[in-house]
């Protein structure tokens, strides 16, 4: 399965009778995890659980909104529930009585009530519901080719950034000798003072083993090699990686991190490398912001 956004948009159009049509559309952005959120006529219950049902079938993350709309052919769209009416205008007058106050019920609170205006055409559950069941396929089809192009833009951005990671690998490796160098001159200029004070030597030893333990930055380049090679084979795998890819950019930017202050505080030539690893740490972060919205 190819790599996909969270983002996308789709819409279908469909006829459940000779006077009534729908519309159906799907919006989704990125989230953390499956966030399904429905906007349907009124009594919609057991249509909502079957559209729910089909949706996880299909997506894996997002922030996903559906929105079905009845469209009547004939300008008679709604009906008045005279019943629900009657009730809620009783209702109003028996409170008015009891506590005394002179007032009469609004017209358009009431007509704003749920279920005060039914559709004239409503077909029964089962018709509408085959129908619309119908049309989610081919609107979930469409909402992930959107996403699915996204991907691809996305993939593409990620795996030049991952570029970019890598070559500031290997001018790191090529400026750690000097980087090696300066801690070696340092560790014995350290020494020499410490022999010169006459400290034991399991104190210089210590010494000794603290900075050649900060000196080298070998294991963060391999790591950070490695998890680059992870990355680009999860790009290569698709489907379902964006939790994945996060977590190895968490981990690059956890390296780059540790390079970063193994080398602090050098002069010279070793300046470079604090200039590449900042630069490397850039690129990681625009990485992160591209990986949260993939799927």
């Amino acid at each position: 399965m190819p790599v996909r956004s969270m983002t996308g948009f789709a819409q279908v159009t469909g006829q459940v009778n000779s006077n009534l049509s729908f519309s159906l559309s799907l919006k989704s952005v990125n989230h953390r995890f499956l966030d399904l959120h429905f906007r349907l006529p009124a009594d919609s219950d057991a249509l909502e659980m079957k559209l729910r049902r089909k949706l996880k079938e299909h997506m894996a993350r997002g922030h996903v909104e559906l929105t079905l709309s009845l469209q009547s052919a004939t300008g008679g769209n709604f009906a008045l529930n005279r019943e629900l009416v009657a009730s809620y205008i009783q209702a109003y007058r028996a409170a008015a009585t009891e506590f005394g106050i002179e007032a009469d019920p609004d017209l358009n609170a009431i007509l704003r009530i749920p279920g005060a205006l039914e559709s004239a055409t409503l077909p029964n559950d089962s018709d509408l519901d085959i129908v619309v069941l119908s049309k989610v396929d081919e609107a979930v089809q469409r909402l992930n080719e959107m996403r699915e192009a996204e991907g691809q833009g996305t993939g593409r951005e990620l795996r030049n950034l991952m570029k970019h990671v890598k070559e500031a690998c290997q001018k790191i490796e090529k400026h750690r000798q000097t980087t090696l160098k300066t801690y070696a001159e340092k560790l014995n200029t350290r020494l020499q003072e410490l022999i010169g004070s006459q400290i034991e030597p399991e104190r210089v030893l210590q010494e000794a083993a603290l900075l050649v333990d900060r000196s080298d930055i070998q294991e963060e380049l391999v790591r950070l090699d490695n998890h680059v090679e992870h990355f680009m084979g999860l790009l290569n795998q698709g489907g379902e990686i964006g939790k994945k890819l996060d977590f190895l950019l968490q981990e690059m930017n956890r390296e780059a991190n540790t390079l970063l202050s193994k080398t602090s505080g050098l002069a010279g030539e070793a300046l470079k490398i604090t200039e590449s690893g900042l630069l490397m740490k850039s690129d990681i972060e625009k990485a992160r912001e591209q990986v949260q919205n993939l799927e």
